[in-house]
């Protein structure tokens, strides 16, 4: 089975679009970590890229993926090895105030960067990050696997099922061979850092600072939760493998959590208090609110089997060190250290005696 090749990334050039986010400045710090040369091509710096001073540690520009021919300077003046492609509209809410931005952003954006990409001589690997919400609700109580039909009702569902279109157009027809391309699924991903509005743990973190109560819009929903570091685990796993092996790891990837049995919103939210030692919340459901998915699985099956994949924490770990986080934060401590102490326990637990982290050999 295929370790963490720790070793694929040093001294490699490693674009990645939407750097300035919550997923991709801790995947920049980690690449960093890692010995990678990061170049970030974002649109504004958001709250965690600025607390943790990033753009000082990597190649900073600013940019939109809509851009074609800006994203292709970038691209063509610094030849990276590989490309991950994190650059979205990512709220739900919002693709329905926006749903042109969100399908223009996430769509075509994609398109751009696949096409910006086609025409480079150094790349060899491409992680596209999409997300469980591309495949077309069926409202199982079991988890959707990679080769389920894509679907979407609500523009930004709909405008990440064509995103993964789009990758496997392009793969199929003018990157197999050359690139590979890999598109990454996963749930509702939390951790510190993320501050973006409308988001379950982002809510609550607000409001128990600034002690107010909860907002909670839909308790009984159901979604696969996932720590910011087990997902970008899997991430770097089969972009290293990309990089070390080639096109057999191309294709969609699920990651999910270990939990089979469901973990409702509310669950969710009451540990989070429980944690943070104080608060409440609110219940807010609204029968006209714009319409999600309240059941939602994954199955990743094939990320064990084939990556030899799975989370380090399960959902009430991934809470606790998401409050930790939110209470370094709280107290000003330094943001840069916190975070590379949670990537560098990350690594430790995740050692080779588990059967996680190693050398490539």
């Amino acid at each position: 089975m295929p370790q963490f090749p720790k070793d694929a990334f040093k001294g490699k050039k490693v674009l990645v679009t939407g750097h300035t986010g919550f997923k991709g400045t801790w995947l920049s710090l980690w690449l960093n970590k890692l010995g990678a040369h990061v170049i970030g091509y974002s649109l504004a710096p958001s709250d965690l890229f600025s607390l943790v001073g990033l753009e000082n540690r990597i190649t900073h520009a600013q940019g939109d993926v809509r851009d074609l021919a800006q994203l292709s300077e970038i691209v063509q003046t610094t030849n990276p090895d590989a490309v991950f492609h994190f650059a979205a509209q990512s709220i739900v809410l919002n693709s329905y105030k926006s749903p042109q931005e969100t399908f223009s952003t996430n769509a075509l954006g994609t398109v751009n960067v696949l096409e910006a990409c086609r025409r480079s001589p150094s790349i060899r690997a491409i992680v596209i990050a999409t997300t469980d919400k591309c495949y077309e609700n069926r409202s199982w109580v079991w988890g959707y696997r990679e080769n389920d039909r894509l679907g979407g009702k609500d523009p930004y569902s709909a405008s990440k099922a064509m995103a993964e279109l789009a990758a496997s157009s392009y793969r199929e027809s003018f990157l197999k061979g050359n690139i590979s391309v890999a598109t990454v699924r996963c749930g509702n991903v939390i951790g510190g850092g993320d501050f973006s509005p409308h988001r379950l743990l982002p809510d609550c973190f607000r409001a128990l600072i600034n002690q107010q109560s909860i907002s909670v819009r839909n308790p009984k929903s159901i979604r696969p939760w996932l720590h910011v570091l087990d997902a970008l685990y899997g991430y770097l796993k089969i972009a290293g493998e990309l990089l070390t092996t080639g096109e057999i790891f191309s294709g969609s990837w699920n990651f999910g959590p270990f939990e089979k049995n469901a973990v409702t919103v509310q669950e969710m939210v009451e540990y989070a208090i429980e944690t943070w030692g104080s608060g409440n919340w609110t219940d807010n459901s609204c029968k006209n609110a714009p319409e999600e998915m309240e059941t939602l699985k994954l199955n990743w099956e094939k990320a064990a089997k084939e990556l030899s994949w799975s989370p380090r924490y399960c959902w009430k770990e991934a809470i606790e060190k998401t409050a930790s986080w939110f209470k370094a934060y709280d107290t000003q401590s330094n943001m840069f250290e916190t975070c590379m102490q949670q990537i560098e326990k990350y690594e430790n637990d995740t050692s080779p005696a588990r059967g996680r982290f190693s050398h490539q050999s």
